[in-house]
């Protein structure tokens, strides 16, 4: 029987097992649009799989995918976090995406028993079972702190934790880890652990460890090359700006192509933003912005209602950092009430920037 009609015998869903993909099929029905539209398309006897790229890092697009990659990547996580047949699962994300989709890989490839929600901010908060495994975004953590104990494993993507969410996480229970990956490496290919550190020094330390049968290594720009053979055909050349710690761990700096070359001083948002996440809980960003002396300028935009902040406040705030040097500090501050969001709850940068028009600076 081919890998594409069938599924581990021991696959459990909401609570249901099922003697054929015919009947798991028919009853997916009953739980959304989106579920049975991947259940369809996954048992077809077509080796590739259309997915939708969540658009965070540029427009939104649609790449085809092996599904015996996707059952690979499966294969990985659960010898990498020890998930194997009989484990109790969560599915809170879009499943119209890779993170979505490959929650169900997972729970079809390893027997797991899975149970479907809605992707909510508090997606725990009405549940009453406990759960061995469920991916989130930062957004639904920070919101399901008070509902995390029902996890015992979660990875987070599609976003950075800020120093303010991380602080909250570190001596609970829920082993809790960061993941690295994009839709064309069927998402994480290295994992990062975030809490139940023993020191602030250690959690400072950490970074991110790839996942089994991958290899990497850097280009010419200093970012990271992907050689995944049982995921990808071809090596996944990056915009990631790493450092290796060696062959199989490295450290995340942020994007090459969001680079702001302000008087000649090349700015990293993304490193600038962990920085600012120690003074700021709510969510922001800095940007580069056309400046007629310096070339680019770095703003920072922040999401509030503009009576609840004071840039110069904030200001005095950002410039007591350590570690901050004065190219560091944005040259404007910006208050939007709210952001624009890509369909998976990530910030799209590009467009909130559009909003900005209209607005006066707080500064």
């Amino acid at each position: 029987m081919k890998v594409e009609s069938t599924f581990h015998t021991d696959f459990k869903l909401q609570g249901k097992s099922f003697e054929s993909s015919k009947e798991l099929i028919d009853f997916s029905r009953s739980i959304t649009p989106e579920i049975y539209s991947f259940l369809n398309e996954w048992f077809h006897t077509k080796k590739v799989f259309d997915v939708k790229t969540s658009g965070s890092t540029g427009p939104p697009k649609v790449i085809e995918l092996q599904k015996k990659h996707m059952i690979q990547s499966a294969l990985a996580t659960g010898e990498f976090f020890e998930l194997f047949n009989g484990t109790k699962a969560l599915l809170c994300m879009n499943p119209t995406y890779i993170a979505g989709k490959m929650m169900l890989v997972r729970a079809l490839v390893l027997g797991w028993h899975l149970d479907i929600v809605s992707p909510a901010a508090n997606p725990l908060k009405n549940c009453d079972k406990q759960y061995d495994f469920t991916a989130m975004v930062p957004l639904q953590l920070h919101q399901s702190l008070e509902d995390i104990y029902k996890v015992k494993k979660l990875i987070v993507g599609g976003g950075a934790i800020s120093q303010e969410l991380a602080s909250k996480i570190q001596h609970i229970e829920t082993e809790v880890f960061a993941t690295y990956g994009m839709t064309e490496t069927i998402t994480h290919v290295a994992i990062k652990k975030l809490n139940q550190f023993r020191s602030n020094d250690e959690a400072l330390a950490a970074h991110y460890t790839v996942m089994p049968n991958i290899s990497i290594s850097l280009d010419e720009r200093n970012c990271l090359v992907i050689d995944a053979p049982g995921i990808a055909n071809e090596k996944v050349i990056t915009n990631d700006l790493v450092e290796l710690v060696s062959e199989t761990e490295f450290i995340w700096h942020g994007r090459y192509d969001s680079i702001i070359n302000s008087g000649g001083i090349k700015l990293i948002p993304e490193y600038i933003e962990e920085k600012l996440s120690g003074v700021i809980s709510n969510r922001f960003f800095v940007a580069g912005v056309p400046d007629t002396v310096l070339g680019e300028k770095m703003i920072l935009v922040v999401e509030n209602k503009p009576e609840n902040i004071s840039s110069e406040n904030l200001r005095k705030e950002i410039k007591k950092l350590k570690f901050m040097s004065k190219f560091e500090i944005p040259k404007e501050i910006f208050v939007l009430k709210s952001f624009v969001e890509t369909p998976t709850k990530k910030i799209n940068r590009a467009k909130t920037m559009g909003l900005i028009r209209g607005f006066d600076s707080t500064n």
